[in-house]
C-alpha cells in the first residue's frame, strides 16, 4: 500500500535501475537519464515518460481493510505505461548507432530485470516490500509516432509497470463487539 507519491516513485525507480546499468558505459552522467516527454527532453540522453495510467481490474478488491477502530476502503490497483526514448548528442554520423545501442541495452536490462523490488525502489517505496512487474508493451507504430507530432519519430519502447496500489483516503468507523449473548435451547 502506498500514498499519492507512489506513481512518481515507480517512475523514479525505473530511472534508478536504468541509470545503474547504463552510466557511464553508454550514458556519460547520471542526470542524463530522467523523466520527460521525448520532445521536451532537454539535455537528457534517455527519457522515461509516463503516458497512461489504467486501472488493473484483475486485482481489484472490494473488501474493506480493518484498521482497528475504522475500516479503510480498498486501494485502487493501477498499471502505469511508460515510453522510453534514447537521445544521443553525437554527431549525425553516429547518432542513430548510439541510440540503437542505448535502446538495445534498455530492452536487455528490462527483460533480465523485469521486477522492481528491494534496492530498485526509490522515494517512498524505498525499504518497502513492494514488488512491481515490468512488461514490454507492443503499441502500433501510429500510436508511437503520435508522441512526436512536430518532429521525426525516434525509436522508442514501451513498458508497463504494475500493479501499483494507491491507498484510498475514505474510511468509516468500525465498532467492536463488546458483549455476546447466547440463548441455548434444549432439544426435545
Amino acid at each position: 500500500m502506498a500514498g499519492s507519491s507512489v506513481i512518481a516513485d515507480i517512475g523514479l525507480s525505473i530511472v534508478q535501475v536504468i541509470r545503474s546499468a547504463m552510466v557511464p558505459e553508454l550514458i556519460d552522467r547520471s542526470d542524463g537519464v530522467g523523466m520527460a516527454h521525448p520532445s521536451d527532453k532537454g539535455d537528457l540522453n534517455m527519457s522515461i515518460y509516463l503516458f497512461e495510467v489504467k486501472e488493473n481490474t484483475e486485482v481489484r478488491s472490494n473488501d474493506l481493510l480493518d484498521e482497528g477502530d475504522m475500516l479503510r476502503y480498498p486501494p485502487i490497483a493501477l498499471d502505469l505505461s511508460y515510453l522510453i526514448t534514447a537521445h544521443s548528442s553525437s554527431d549525425v554520423m553516429t547518432r542513430a548507432i548510439d541510440e540503437q545501442r542505448m535502446m538495445g541495452r534498455v530492452i536487455q536490462l528490462l527483460h533480465d530485470h523485469n521486477v522492481l523490488k528491494g534496492d530498485d525502489l526509490a522515494g517512498s517505496l524505498a525499504g518497502s516490500d513492494g514488488i512491481y512487474r515490468l512488461v514490454k508493451e507492443e503499441l502500433p507504430l501510429e500510436t508511437l509516432m503520435s508522441f512526436f507530432p512536430n518532429a521525426p519519430y525516434k525509436f522508442s519502447v514501451c513498458y508497463k509497470a504494475g500493479p501499483v496500489f494507491l491507498d484510498s483516503t475514505r474510511t468509516k468507523p468500525a465498532s467492536r463487539v463488546r458483549e455476546r449473548h447466547f440463548a441455548l435451547n434444549e432439544k426435545k
